[in-house]
């Protein structure tokens, strides 16, 4: 269970004492007995809110430019990774942002550097407390979102989606519940983080809905409304060093299904959930495989993909693709499938592959009738 931070904590942790204990802690483990005796005779009373500080910056480090932050255990996991939240602070340069569920901060940050002016706000006092710390120079008010204190502002929002009970699916059980934030903000142009698994169709009042994924995992979703919205709908992709790259319902679509190229592409996840398989195929020069599977194929794979090169396909049967990988003396395999109701890693017991070589398996249906590829993964 993750530890509750008090305002006293937070008071000790801010304080040069509270920094002395954090570095004196800095290599303990909070699940050794040990290190939990060492941390008590460095903090005291201050011992379990040290040692879980220790613990999020660490795991924080994967996500977050956030080095000497503070955080709670919600408020870490909830937060955008720094790529992300700066993507969607990139597009409120140079205007008045409101964030009404600042949390510890992470997002008030990104917008602090951009924007034109930032103000922050949250119910809870502790992460607000926490964000004194972490943002010094932006403006902060405990406030309930549902009642706005600024005005001309965008307002940005990230809707809690965990109770005690675990997360929330439905955006009623949001906390504040998605419809009365937008009810409450009628008129006001918002930027609403939201889960990518979300059903968004009756988020009627969503001008635009952007998918957002980050080194080949979909990471979010963002509402926006008013003139923050250019396209329906959007996929983003932030990838490493790579330069970022986006995709909208407004680009062309006009693609059809033809018989497989030389190679597979499963496009990335944020396009996917977007709904914008067709638009990102004829960007590329892509055709699909079929008209209701995500799978793409054509004669030359797009840059800086994992593409999969086609070495032999035919239709799908469990002992024929056995005869396959046994022929080619496939050992390592991987198995990706769309639109066919397999388990990956039952069928990859029972194919019992041995040999030298690696080779990825692509099933998937064309029509009504499974097909196996079988193909070569290759980064381009």
């Amino acid at each position: 269970m993750a530890y509750a931070f008090t305002l006293d904590d937070v008071r000790f942790l801010r304080s040069a004492s509270g920094a002395a204990a954090l570095a004196g802690c800095a290599g303990l483990d909070a699940s050794r007995i040990a290190d939990v005796e060492a941390a008590r005779r460095i903090a005291g009373e201050h011992a379990a809110a040290v040692l879980e500080t220790v613990v999020l910056r660490r795991k924080a480090r994967a996500k977050l430019d956030a080095d000497g932050w503070l955080f709670t255990g919600d408020a870490m996991q909830q937060a955008s990774a720094s790529a992300v939240a700066r993507h969607r602070a990139a597009r409120l340069a140079g205007r008045d942002v409101h964030d009404v569920t600042c949390s510890v901060g992470a997002d008030l940050v990104e917008l602090a550097a951009v924007a034109r002016r930032v103000v922050g706000s949250d119910v809870d006092s502790v992460r607000l407390a926490m964000a004194r710390h972490n943002c010094p120079d932006v403006p902060l008010v405990r406030a309930d979102a549902l009642h706005p204190v600024s005005r001309g502002t965008v307002i940005v929002a990230d809707p809690a989606r965990r109770d005690a009970r675990g997360r929330r699916w439905r955006p009623e059980d949001f906390a504040p519940p998605l419809d009365r934030l937008a009810e409450v903000y009628g008129g006001r142009e918002l930027a609403v983080k939201v889960s990518p698994g979300l059903d968004f169709s009756p988020l009627t009042w969503a001008d635009e809905v952007e998918l957002v994924s980050l080194d080949g995992q979909v990471r979010e979703a963002c509402l926006w409304t008013g003139s923050l919205a250019t396209a329906a709908r959007r996929a983003t992709v932030l990838r490493g060093e790579s330069p970022q790259w986006t995709i909208t319902s407004e680009d062309p679509d006009d693609i059809g299904a033809r018989e497989p190229g030389e190679w597979i592409i499963d496009p990335d996840g944020a396009v996917v959930r977007a709904g914008l398989v067709k638009h990102y195929g004829a960007r590329h020069g892509l055709w699909q495989l079929d008209e209701r599977i995500a799978y793409l194929t054509g004669d030359r794979p797009p840059p800086g993909v994992r593409a999969f090169r086609v070495l032999e396909h035919g239709p799908y049967q469990e002992k024929a693709l056995r005869a396959v990988l046994k022929r080619r003396e496939v050992g390592r395999l991987e198995i990706l499938v769309r639109g066919l109701d397999v388990d990956p890693d039952a069928l990859r017991k029972r194919l019992k592959p041995r040999g030298p070589n690696e080779a990825t398996v692509v099933l998937t249906r064309i029509g009504r009738s499974p097909v196996a590829f079988l193909c070569e993964a290759t980064r381009t």
